[in-house]
């Protein structure tokens, strides 16, 4: 099968679409034989990426969340068209898409609301859309994240060696990969470890004044100093002390959280780019920290994807960071082992559809927290429905 995966992030700067070709059942010893046809990123309007932002925030009606849930349907129907195209392929040639959707609020084991409706999408597109996937895990039981764990399990278990993926996108989430062949065998599990990149564009748009949306190469932060008081504060947070299974989001982490940041080092005169090294070691030592807290044992390689693997001081960082926890740790990113990091997450969606259009389970309880195993996701079907 050939199926698009969608995904548009925390920072709401456009849909990344990936085209997966699939084939055959995954099982434990011969996960998915997959190849990437095509990966795409397609920008958000401004007009549409501020009403995301708007409608991200307690200050949102329900009428403008409304009518932005059919307006990121027709922009992400028109994603998959386009990214189809760039793939080589016309859209009636993909088999079904499989839509993550905006977040717009998560409350952690009680609700979730991703919206784009998966509706427009199969209507404007033809093809069979799998969307609103987190909502049957937390019907589970579960957090309802992160759900790209059970790609992760796929994908990127070793044999011999252990392993962690981190996803740093807007939020980081590792995932703790146990060597296939380790005795006594330790489950796989995933959670969120706290701040990706959400307080650092944060930091980077206030000091460009919104000329960037994020901190390009890591340039602003490599060229301040960290403010140990303001550090030691910021680990203070309480997510970073909760323990497993954890999710979070823009609610903990967001803009509000990012303006008192920002107001409260600058009372005490604290320079900009100064601000933006410590947001950026905050992301780097949360995620060493919660390895060493919450992980069965340190691992020997983490494999990084998301937006946060492009950004060369916070690799350095969190390398750093990690090295005080185990010297030999080495630190990756998920294209040196043949997964495009960007394309990752949208990627996963792809292959979560695929399940549920084959009728087997994707969430792993282990890092959701669910009951059990669960179907996920709400099948829109298309002019020419795929029954397996």
């Amino acid at each position: 099968m050939n199926i698009i995966g969608l995904m548009s992030g925390t920072s709401a700067d456009g849909i990344d679409v990936a085209v997966v070709e699939i084939n055959g059942k995954p099982t434990p010893t011969a996960p998915f034989d997959w190849r990437l046809r095509g990966y795409s990123t397609i920008p958000f309007e401004s007009a549409l990426q501020r009403e995301i932002l708007h409608c991200v925030t307690p200050q949102a009606t329900v009428d403008r969340i409304c009518g932005l849930n059919f307006a990121l349907g027709e922009a992400f129907a028109q994603a998959a068209i386009t990214g189809a195209t760039a793939a080589g392929l016309r859209i009636d040639q993909i088999d079904a898409i499989g839509s993550h959707g905006q977040t717009v609020w998560h409350i952690p084991g009680q609700a979730t609301l991703q919206i784009g409706a998966g509706a427009v999408i199969a209507e404007r597109t033809g093809v069979t859309t799998i969307s609103n996937f987190r909502a049957r895990d937390i019907a589970a039981g579960g957090q309802g994240a992160p759900l790209v764990a059970y790609v992760d399990v796929m994908l990127l278990t070793h044999p011999t060696r252990t392993r962690a993926a981190q996803n740093i996108g807007g939020i980081g989430n590792v995932t703790f990969l146990p060597a296939a062949n380790a005795t006594p065998n330790i489950p796989a599990f995933a959670f969120d470890t706290g701040p990706g990149n959400m307080l650092i564009d944060d930091v980077a748009r206030r000091i460009t004044n919104g000329q960037w949306q994020c901190d390009m190469d890591g340039q602003l932060a490599a060229s301040g100093r960290v403010d140990g008081t303001l550090f030691e504060e910021l680990m203070d947070h309480p997510f970073l002390a909760q323990t497993p299974p954890k999710t979070t989001g823009r609610e903990v982490f967001g803009a509000h959280f990012g303006a008192e940041i920002w107001q409260s080092a600058s009372t005490r005169h604290v320079q900009s780019q100064d601000i933006a090294a410590t947001v950026t070691l905050l992301t780097a030592a949360s995620i060493a920290r919660a390895y060493a807290e919450f992980l069965p044992r340190l691992p020997d390689e983490v494999i990084v994807s998301g937006g946060g693997a492009r950004n060369p001081t916070l690799m350095r960082m969190l390398g750093e960071q990690l090295r005080q926890y185990q010297p030999h740790i080495q630190v990756l990113t998920s294209d040196e082992l043949g997964v495009n990091s960007d394309a990752k997450e949208a990627i996963a969606f792809a292959m979560l559809a695929y399940e549920t259009l084959h009728h087997r389970p994707s969430n792993l309880p282990a890092a959701t927290g669910a009951r059990q195993a669960v179907i996920l996701g709400d099948i829109s079907p298309g002019f020419t429905q795929f029954l397996p």
